[in-house]
């Protein structure tokens, strides 16, 4: 090791964010434990490496005694005095040089070992680091390979994990294909970091939207609430406090060209944007989009909305396979039940002055 050596590994600083320090501690002691397996090791040895000019030296510490009967460990007054002069007799043990001539092979050898060890596990951390900051994001990536039903998604400098249950159903995943992800957890693991990522978490919808609608993204109009069933429908509720800012029409955008951007990243989810309102009975009549709502009324206690539709809208408020209602409860928050005019006249429900008739939400 020489001069050369010490500015490279100052370069590494510079470059990788590795402190030579840091990296010349660590060199001292995978020598140390070099030295210790080749010479043996019964000695008490330190190294040293003489941080402007990278010279290697191995010093032991041995006992100074009359009679050597263990050259490893002992050593006499006068040969103590002689490999170091600053012994004064005062003391029972004597630190002296005994780096062996053959050493450099072995100092190289090792050094490089453990400046690639060192520098593979800061990159692991600076890409931890970087993907830890993203947590809740999004991620772009290209579907590399599929083990186990596991889709293995590669986003430059690290490789991210989509694991079954957060993929869409009615997705089909090809080798190549360039998809959008929300990075659910990044841990720290011995090989790197382990990035999972969802396509069907609710935070992917919205971040999409705030990527494709400059409105969300600056504040102007706020996503209130994502409700999702992946691969087939979702519910957005949007608002804005500038009353001259149509919400909806910005997420739509011209010719609708922003939300037909996100449901083809969705390959074909639909999205029904919808106004929130902080009056529980608007918000659950506009949840319910595209059905129309005669009247909601609310148990604040039991947090249950009941709803009235007209005879014809009942299956479009309930939607198949009763995905629409259960997307508004979602959405909102609020319990639903719904009836259609005939059903809540053959109940011989009474309504109260607290209910409100809602004409129309469209």
């Amino acid at each position: 090791m020489n001069l050369e050596f010490i500015n490279a590994l100052k370069e590494i600083e510079k470059e990788k964010g590795i402190s030579a320090e840091v990296l010349l501690q660590a060199i001292e002691h995978a020598l140390l434990t070099a030295y210790r397996k080749n010479f043996g090791s019964a000695q008490n040895a330190r190294i040293e490496i003489e941080r402007d000019t990278g010279e290697i030296k191995v010093f032991a510490k041995k006992n100074v005694v009359e009679a050597v009967t263990d050259p490893r460990l002992e050593i006499t007054p006068e040969e103590a005095k002689r490999l170091n002069p600053a012994y004064d007799g005062s003391s029972d043990t004597v630190e002296v040089e005994v780096t062996p001539s053959n050493f450099g092979r072995i100092a190289a050898q090792a050094a490089k070992q453990v400046v690639v060890q060192q520098i593979r596990e800061a990159e692991r951390g600076l890409i931890y680091e970087e993907f830890l900051s993203r947590e809740g994001d999004i991620v772009t990536g290209v579907v590399r390979r599929q083990e186990a039903k596991n889709i293995y998604i590669d986003l430059g400098r690290a490789e991210a994990l989509l694991a079954p249950s957060e993929q869409i159903p009615t997705e089909k995943y090809n080798r190549g294909d360039r998809i959008k992800t929300y990075v659910t957890e990044v841990k720290k693991t011995t090989k790197g970091p382990q990035i999972l990522v969802s396509r069907t978490h609710p935070g992917l919808l919205k971040r999409l939207f705030e990527l494709e609608v400059p409105e969300i993204y600056e504040g102007i109009v706020e996503l209130k609430a994502v409700a999702r069933e992946p691969g087939t429908r979702s519910k957005i509720a949007v608002y804005s406090k500038d009353e001259n800012v149509d919400s909806i029409g910005a997420c739509v955008g011209p010719k609708g060209m922003r939300v037909q951007a996100i449901v083809n990243e969705l390959r074909g989810e639909k999205i029904d944007i919808i106004k929130w309102s902080s009056n529980p009975k608007e918000f659950v009549a506009n949840a319910l989009s595209p059905a129309k709502v005669i009247l909601v009324a609310i148990n604040e206690e039991e947090k249950i909305a009941k709803v009235v539709v007209p005879n014809n809208q009942l299956s479009l408020a309930i939607g198949k396979e009763g995905q629409n209602a259960r997307l508004a409860a979602r959405l909102t928050g609020w319990k639903i039940d719904i009836k259609s005019e005939s059903q809540l006249h053959e109940s011989s429900e009474e309504l109260t002055e607290e209910q409100e008739v809602v004409h129309d939400n469209g």
